[in-house]
This record gives structure tokens, sequence and C-alpha cells, in this order.
């Protein structure tokens, strides 16, 4: 059988595509930055800041887990969600080289 379409390019490229893809929707960033602003919380106080309903938040909260942006533990009958450090070190890596990039003499265009 042939190579999927991620099979010609590297571990860290697929993982940067799957945590980028995670956050382009507005609401995702969104509860982001909810999350980062109060450290971490359940999905009823991200129901309560944002303006979303409460499954739609939870599709949202299931699709950032996934990519490993966010964990979440088990605390009574809720889930309390935070962000995971884990999943940004990716993204930090490649935004780090592409400020270095833009730091270099000598820019193309």
């Amino acid at each position: 059988m042939g190579l999927t379409k991620t099979d010609g390019y590297t571990d860290k490229q697929n993982e940067l595509a799957i945590a980028l893809k995670a956050l382009a929707h507005p609401a995702r960033i969104a509860i982001v930055e909810h999350i980062l602003a109060v450290n971490s919380c359940i999905c009823g106080d991200i129901v309560e800041a944002l303006p979303l309903s409460q499954p739609t938040i939870s599709q949202h909260l299931k699709e950032l887990k996934a990519a490993g942006i966010i964990k979440g533990t088990i605390t009574g009958n809720a889930i309390c969600y935070c962000l995971d450090e884990n999943g940004f070190k990716v993204m930090k890596s490649f935004v780090d080289e592409l400020d270095q990039s833009f730091a270099k003499e000598g820019k193309c265009c």
C-alpha cells in the first residue's frame, strides 16, 4: 500500500501541523486564552465565559485535548482542564526558529 499523506514529513512537522490545526479556530483560541488567564477550569466555567453552548465547548475541548494542547483531570464529577506544557513545545520551537531567521542579516526580499 502507498504512503499516507503525512508519511513524507518529519514527526516534528506532523506534530506542529496537528497542534496548529487544533488552534485554527477562534473559539479554541478563546478557550486557550481563558484557561491561560485562570490557570485551570471546568467546562462550565468556559461556557459562562464564552458565547458558546456547552456541547460546542465540549467538542472544542475534545479537539484541543486530542492535539495535546490541553489536558484534563477528573475532579469529582467534572473535568478540570489546564494547558499541556508539552503540547506547546513544538510550537515554541517553531516560533523560535522563525524569530532567529528574522533576526539574521541579509534577509530575503
